[in-house]
């Protein structure tokens, strides 16, 4: 399982970022993809998930109405679209694959997004 992702830097609040992870080595239609961040100083937080049909999603709700998550099961890539960005968004956020029928879970190196003017 390999899972690298994109995208992160600094961005002012008010601003957007879209990361995105390049997923193979495995099935990635049989495995729910999910985005968590880590800010300094704290434990890693579920950000967002992407089930492995495509049709659900579910997100912190720090994040609701500001951040979406969508996957391509054909280029095996999952994105993160983030708007109206805040400082307490700072962050490492990895990618994470779960497959289905397990709790084992696969994580990315992460990127790290910067909010502050």
């Amino acid at each position: 399982v390999q899972l690298v992702e994109s995208g992160g830097g600094l961005v002012q609040p008010g601003g957007s970022l879209r990361l995105s992870c390049a997923a193979s080595g495995f099935r990635f239609t049989m495995y729910d993809m999910s985005w968590y961040r880590q800010a300094p100083g704290k434990e890693r937080e579920l950000v967002a998930t992407v089930r492995s049909g495509g049709g659900s999603t579910n997100f912190a709700d720090s994040v609701k109405g500001r951040f979406t998550i969508s996957r391509n099961n054909v280029n095996y890539t999952v994105s993160l679209q983030m708007n109206s960005l805040k400082p307490e968004d700072t962050a490492v956020y990895y990618c994470n694959a779960k497959p289905v029928w397990s709790t084992i879970n696969y994580w990315g190196k992460g990127t790290l997004v910067t909010v502050s003017s």
